[in-house]
């Protein structure tokens, strides 16, 4: 059964009737389509029998719901977390920290890796969702029918799921693995917080010269923090190539950032002049390193045969590849070698990984190089 939750009173009903549970399911419901923030609408809350549906937008008071969501007592189960952890400290700020995410366990098992929730339903119980109303608009007040459905539905196979995958990774000996890969999600999205290396993600910034350079990392953060500020995605601040080119082109007036792409003159007038304090200022900024260029055909090849050895270890360990190494892993691993510098990433030289790993990827090494 679902119960809707729309007032402070309904609210302190359900939390009196989930204080003494120590496994609750979890799932959201939000919009992040013209801002830089999500907005929560929903939360989905299930203790395997009932279901409560809590109307955010009804909702005044979140403290005792922050203190049922944040005990270190009771367990909370979500399916891919992320997003979720996401919304609910920025617009709640709750932080939950004891949870069992259904795809890692999903993925660490070998069932297969980021599964979605429906597909994961259908590959274990053989019951097709229906997922239309995912980018519905859940904003709207009264939900339809078919939402409420839809986001009770949500949570109700999670309990279900938490059992037979926590037993799955206790008979695979697992369970450490399951542990280590949970504490990465937390640390992931919490380092979505820190952006002052958004500029090594835009890919044509390889090519910018050091003093360049300096100026696209100032603009992103420049451009960060306004997007944050006015709550709009970053590409309706400023786009990642119109941030490129006016590093490239360093201006000093606003005559000089007219013909840039994508920078019309309605964003010209709007920041031109904050963007021409970023390129000045940046001139005062320390150096910064040179962003990599991309692999010769040589070291593509040796890229491709360490892949191929670790394909062959996930194989033999029964686990998706995905979850064992990722390209950038190992590209962070070749340049190094190449530079003369012993780079691994952190997750390779400490737990799970680092005796499946390193051995083998070390003789491809030597063997390829």
């Amino acid at each position: 059964m679902a119960h809707w939750i729309d007032s402070d009173i309904k609210l302190a009903g359900m939390l009196e009737e989930l204080k003494s549970e120590t496994v609750l399911a979890v799932d959201t419901e939000f919009i992040r389509t013209n801002t830089f923030h999500p907005k929560i609408a929903l939360i989905q809350i299930s203790n395997g029998i009932d279901c409560w549906l809590v109307d955010v937008l009804a909702v005044k008071n979140f403290d005792g719901l922050k203190m049922l969501l944040e005990s270190s007592d009771r367990q909370l189960i979500f399916h891919a977390c992320a997003e979720d952890l996401e919304v609910l400290d920025y617009a709640l700020g709750i932080t939950p920290t004891n949870i069992f995410d259904t795809q890692i366990a999903a993925g660490i098992s070998n069932i297969g890796y980021s599964m979605g929730y429906a597909r994961l339903v259908k590959e274990i119980f053989e019951v097709e969702l229906d997922k239309d109303e995912t980018r519905s608009d859940w904003l709207a007040r009264p939900l339809t029918p078919r939402q409420l459905q839809y986001a009770a539905t949500d949570v109700f196979y999670l309990h279900k799921l938490h059992e037979l995958l926590s037993q799955r990774l206790e008979d695979q000996g697992r369970q450490d693995w399951f542990v280590e890969e949970s504490l990465a999600v937390y640390a992931m999205v919490a380092g979505r917080k820190d952006s002052d290396d958004y500029y090594m993600r835009i890919k044509s910034a390889w090519k910018l010269e050091q003093g360049a350079l300096k100026i696209l990392k100032r603009l992103c953060i420049w451009r960060e923090r306004t997007a944050r500020e006015r709550n709009k995605p970053r590409g309706h601040i400023v786009k990642d190539n119109s941030l490129v080119e006016i590093a490239r082109r360093k201006p000093t007036s606003l005559t000089h950032l007219g013909g840039i792409d994508d920078l019309h003159p309605g964003l010209i007038k709007r920041y031109g002049l904050d963007l021409l304090v970023q390129v000045e200022a940046a001139n005062n900024d320390v150096d910064i390193d040179a962003l990599p260029q991309p692999l010769t055909k040589a070291e593509v090849v040796v890229l491709k045969g360490m892949r191929n050895s670790l394909i062959t270890v996930a194989e033999k360990i029964l686990v998706p590849q995905e979850f064992l190494f990722s390209k950038k892993d190992l590209e962070l691993i070749l340049r190094g070698v190449i530079a003369g510098r012993n780079d691994w990433p952190q997750r390779f030289t400490a737990g799970w990984r680092e005796p499946l790993v390193i051995p083998i990827l070390k003789e491809t090494l030597s063997e390829l190089m």
